[in-house]
């Protein structure tokens, strides 16, 4: 069954994406540009086209479509015309992004190890801010793998029932 969403709709889901990664950290415009590819039929665009849905200048989208695909969430992809980009999202781009994401975490694990050493001899309310941000980062490390392989198992059992 096919949705058709309407230019309205589709508009606000990308403006919710290019806030919600606002809200994490990352430009609104790179948010958008995402917004746009996840919903875009062809799923690959040209920059000048997601220029054109979102009202932005080239540089402003070879810059961000920069961004996110150092971030592993779409990749360029080839062009059917001559000197264009295209780009589209990346299969399993969410897992690569939150992979990334664990590796920084598992940088900070080992900075807050480093810190417990450092109040080791100190009084237990002060290695309380460390112990904290320590158990959740080992958490992390321990169960964060474990699910993304449950995901993957969900996955392919979806794809090999749906087909």
């Amino acid at each position: 069954m096919t949705i058709n969403y309407s230019l309205l709709e589709e508009t606000h889901f990308i403006e919710d994406i290019g806030l919600f990664f606002e809200q994490m950290g990352m430009p609104r415009m790179a948010g958008r540009i995402l917004g746009v590819l996840l919903i875009s039929d062809p799923p690959a665009q040209s920059i000048t086209d997601i220029g054109h849905r979102l009202n932005a200048s080239k540089s402003s989208i070879s810059i961000m479509t920069r961004l996110l695909t150092e971030n592993g969430l779409i990749e360029r992809v080839a062009s059917p015309m001559p000197r264009r980009d295209y780009f589209r999202f990346k299969p399993g781009g969410w897992v690569i992004y939150m992979r990334q994401w664990l590796e920084l975490m598992a940088g900070l694990h080992k900075i807050t190890e480093r810190g417990l050493a450092l109040v080791q001899d100190k009084p237990d309310a002060m290695k309380e801010r460390l112990l904290e941000a320590h158990d959740l980062f080992s958490f992390l490390e321990e169960n964060f793998p474990l699910l993304l392989e449950e995901l993957r198992q969900k996955r392919v059992l979806h794809q090999n029932n749906g087909k």
